[in-house]
């Protein structure tokens, strides 16, 4: 009798624990802990951060970007049983978004283990050169570190006749981009403009990475040499991958090269991660 008498109140109980984690189920707005996490991994509390997306799929179970941030994050922690677990539950809901956050795990070990080298690679027309720009002066002048990488640029492009290159930056400044003063630079010092292609819309590395694959793409290159800083290379090389192009060279200036030659400590690559997770065009709130 006893069960008898509770039985409804057991059934009511059960179908509201169904309704709350069926698929499909969203009971608040995920938009606050969505951004109170991504906030909390940019200020570097990564506990934080996923706490808010375990209360947030706790609520909302099949928030699929709420998920491979999830799975991205606990790669960065350390967490594998809670990554694999994010990416099966990803897998089902968005097989594409599942495959992108895997090739983040890719790109950030490739990135990791990359090494900053003066010298350039070998390639062929099917390769092409992306190089990262740098922010002008005022007066529309280059700083220091782009003439920099613009050297290692220019040596990429002799040792890789047949590439295409994008110079890619926009930030104008005195109504110069950055893509049109590296553009400059490069013609002026013997690369035919007809190579050249320029990007002048980006404002960031992820950007850089974005505008210039599909560019690179769209002139027949399958892979990339990407060419900046030796304290930039790693980011830039995530990046790249993330956005779909192979990177096949990383090809850096030589300014600061031994410093940034051993690979960064864990704490060190939250940048590339935070990058990463751009790239991908995971919403980000800042």
């Amino acid at each position: 009798m006893q069960i008898a008498r509770r039985l409804p109140t057991l059934l009511a109980a059960t179908a509201a624990a169904l309704t709350l984690f069926s698929p499909g189920a969203a009971h608040a707005d995920a938009g606050p802990l969505y951004n109170s996490a991504q906030e909390n991994f940019v200020d570097g509390d990564e506990a934080a951060g996923l706490a808010d997306l375990r209360q947030l799929l706790n609520e909302s179970p099949d928030d699929a970007q709420a998920l491979s941030l999830q799975a991205i994050w606990s790669d960065y922690a350390g967490d594998i049983l809670t990554r694999e677990v994010a990416l099966n539950r990803l897998t089902a809901l968005d097989p594409r978004l599942a495959d992108g956050t895997r090739n983040v795990f890719r790109a950030v070990g490739a990135a990791v283990g990359t090494l900053p080298n003066p010298i350039p690679a070998i390639a062929g027309p099917q390769t092409g050169i992306a190089v990262c720009g740098y922010g002008l002066l005022p007066d529309g002048s280059m700083r220091p570190e782009l003439i920099n990488r613009l050297q290692a640029a220019w040596l990429q492009a002799i040792a890789s006749p047949m590439s295409p290159i994008v110079v890619s930056g926009g930030n104008p400044q005195n109504g110069i981009t950055e893509a049109a003063a590296m553009e400059g630079w490069l013609v002026g010092h013997g690369i035919p403009a007809s190579r050249v292609l320029t990007e002048h819309r980006a404002g960031s590395t992820v950007a850089n990475a974005l505008n210039s694959t599909s560019m690179l793409r769209d002139a027949g290159a399958t892979s990339v040499i990407v060419v900046t800083s030796p304290n930039h290379i790693r980011r830039a090389v995530a990046d790249f991958i993330v956005a779909g192009l192979p990177v096949v060279g990383a090809t850096t200036s030589l300014e600061q090269l031994v410093s940034q030659l051993p690979p960064p400590a864990r704490s060190s690559q939250r940048g590339i991660y935070i990058d990463a997770t751009r790239t991908l065009l995971l919403p980000v709130a800042r």
